[in-house]
């Protein structure tokens, strides 16, 4: 028997009730008040993953969804999930969500709870992040007080429930999101023990950009008789974006030439294969008048937020990021992509290339080659499906250099220089000194919201992510600079993200 898709009343029946203008939303079932949550911020007609996607999974069916990066999977189950809830009427017991959300990094954690916030608070729903790198004081009092949708990393979840602060026997719908992801990183044992503990007649949605033998397994075992979609796949290269091969002379020009590149104007995304190749290139590229921040695995959850705050705002225009912790970001305004060291498989050549070309913009990939990696490259490229064009420079001083990168190029002395917090006094009485502290009371980092927080205390110095509550909607602004000089433009993006903290949400100003 067919679900009813109307899961909320409709707006129009009731005269006191507010009416919503009809969108295509609307049309394909979304109740009208979340349309309208999306109208207000200028999204009307969905894309083609959430057209595909959202009639299966408002009518309860389970669905496994494959789009690349930036094709709008967010929404596409962040619209279901919260009008199921609504649509369900249960009271959410404490310490028992009613709906899970898993990500695997704790950057598309804060991505996911910023689109989630408004239309939570749209429908009376409270919202929990969790996620390692903070204390999880905050978590748990979020988690006790009865939060309805968790938004989690599979590792700090695990944890919390052995220690026995959550259960989640009450959830009725789970995300899958970036699924391939999550194998990547080795967190599928985790996952599918997850899984089990969840509602076994529960819905199940699965979002990925690939769709591989590991994705297999978790399908076969947790979803049933799952809809498959497929729109704008990853192993699909985007015809808006341009792909290039720099065959350099020599490894000494590799510097020169990302210097080059990273000062014209426009925000840049710098791919390293290593994550001190990521804060060595950071550091020569800040040394030659270039403001670039790091972002990597080894640095602490307050230098990510510090880093990632700092590109956003313009402060910084280059990102110089390794793959596992570029992947949770999600911007709309990169033009130029740069691998400075070539991925070791074409899957990741295709995630690292979506950070540009994204909300139907222009982008450019550029490839930086060496004369041993050649045959590396040209495998890499044909097993992505692209034909990129090739140039072999001899320096700097190429024409091809502003012809992928076309303006005026700008230099700071010094690079970007970010404010550091505080350090707090040191301790007088007993010991060296020097050692770490280890105690995780609430007093050791941040002041997290109870509730519907999205973060916990620090364990170091005090950089601890505030909470911020879902119970009300965070106003979006637009911010930036935009700098002259032809070609790449830039526009700004929201920095409010409440608390003082940043949210890395805000980068997106488009689809999610």
């Amino acid at each position: 028997m067919p679900v009813r898709r109307a899961l909320v009343p409709d707006a129009g029946t009731h005269p006191r009730r507010k009416r919503f203008p009809v969108s295509d939303f609307t049309l394909l079932g979304v109740p009208e008040s979340l349309s309208a949550v999306l109208a207000e911020r200028g999204i009307t007609s969905p894309t083609p993953i959430q057209a595909a996607t959202l009639p299966d999974s408002l009518a309860g069916r389970d669905v496994l969804g494959r789009g690349r990066t930036g094709s709008g999977k967010t929404y596409a189950f962040l619209l279901p999930l919260v009008a199921r809830l609504v649509a369900d009427g249960r009271r959410t017991r404490p310490g028992r969500p009613r709906a899970l959300v898993l990500a695997p990094t704790r950057e598309l954690v804060g991505q996911i709870q910023e689109a989630l916030t408004p239309l939570a608070a749209t429908a009376g729903l409270t919202t929990q992040t969790v996620f390692g790198g903070v204390g999880q004081g905050p978590q748990v009092t979020g988690l006790r007080q009865g939060a309805d949708i968790v938004l989690a990393c599979p590792g700090r979840l695990e944890d919390l429930m052995k220690q026995g602060h959550v259960s989640l026997g009450d959830v009725a719908i789970t995300v899958l999101d970036e699924a391939d992801h999550m194998a990547d990183l080795g967190f599928l044992p985790g996952v599918r023990r997850i899984l089990t503990a969840t509602a076994k007649d529960g819905q199940r949605l699965l979002f990925s950009a690939t769709l591989d033998n590991a994705i297999d397994v978790l399908v076969q075992k947790f979803l049933r008789k799952p809809v498959t979609h497929e729109a704008d796949s990853v192993q699909a290269p985007v015809s808006a974006m341009s792909h290039h091969v720099l065959h350099l002379s020599n490894r000494d020009q590799r510097v020169d030439v990302l210097a080059d590149l990273t000062s014209a104007p426009g925000r840049t995304v710098v791919f390293t294969r290593t994550k001190h190749g990521a804060k060595g290139l950071a550091k020569q590229l800040n040394k030659r008048g270039v403001p670039a921040v790091e972002l990597h695995g080894n640095l602490s959850q307050g230098a990510r937020t510090r880093n990632l705050d700092a590109f956003h705002s313009g402060k910084a225009e280059t990102l110089v990021a390794t793959d596992i912790a570029a992947r949770g970001i999600h911007v709309d305004d990169v033009a130029l992509v740069i691998h400075a060291d070539p991925p070791v498989e074409h899957k990741a050549y295709l995630h690292r290339s979506g950070r540009t070309a994204r909300a139907g913009a222009a982008g450019t990939v550029v490839t930086l080659m060496l004369d041993e990696q050649v045959r590396d490259v040209r495998a890499l490229t044909r097993a992505a499906g692209i034909k990129p064009t090739t140039t072999k420079i001899s320096g700097t001083a190429d024409p091809v250099l502003a012809q992928l990168a076309p303006g005026e190029r700008t230099v700071v002395l010094g690079g970007v220089v970010l404010d550091r917090p505080a350090q707090p006094p040191a301790r007088s009485g007993g010991g060296a000194g020097g050692g770490r502290n280890r105690r995780r009371g609430s007093g050791s980092g941040g002041s997290g919201g109870s509730g519907s927080g999205s973060g916990g205390g620090g364990r170091r110095g005090g950089s601890g992510q505030g909470g911020s509550s879902s119970g009300g909607q965070k106003p979006a602004g637009q911010g930036g600079r935009s700098r002259s000089g032809g070609g790449r433009g830039r526009s700004g993006a929201s920095t409010g993200s409440g608390s003082g903290s940043h949210s890395p949400a805000s980068f997106s100003s488009g689809r999610r």
